[in-house]
């Protein structure tokens, strides 16, 4: 069984093609200076539309997570037990996300993490961390 893949728009389509090249890209406001992520239209700080697309670090520090256990359906049976991780960027945006390249039970607050883009297929590549 295929696990879903995420279904670019129009607002982010430059996400998935910067994660495609290997860049998690952020949106900067030039109206007041906000940084966020996920991409949209406009700036959820002001609701300005003078937004650009700049590469993060790739940096962050673990926030929270969780280890799940209990698959939430067939196509991620194989996979547990992984953790999920909500990621507070260099930047200051929050991520959600998944832990790679170790064990789930290694996962603690405040632990440094580094983005790894892991191709899915020739369209999505998803944004994933492992410890730094």
């Amino acid at each position: 069984m295929k696990k879903p893949v995420p279904a670019p728009d129009a607002d982010s389509a430059a996400l998935w093609h910067g994660l495609r090249d290997g860049m998690l890209l952020l949106q900067h406001c030039a109206d007041c200076g906000h940084v966020q992520y996920y991409q949209q239209a406009m700036c959820r700080q002001c609701g300005g539309e003078n937004l650009s697309h700049r590469p993060a670090s790739g940096r962050g520090k673990i926030h929270s997570f969780s280890v799940v256990h209990r698959a939430p359906g067939p196509a991620f049976k194989a996979d547990t037990p992984y953790a999920v991780l909500l990621i507070d960027l260099e930047e200051g945006p929050r991520i959600i996300s998944t832990y790679t390249g170790g064990k789930p039970e290694d996962v603690v607050f405040d632990m440094e993490v580094m983005l790894v883009c892991e191709k899915v297929n020739d369209e999505i590549t998803l944004p994933r961390f492992r410890k730094a």
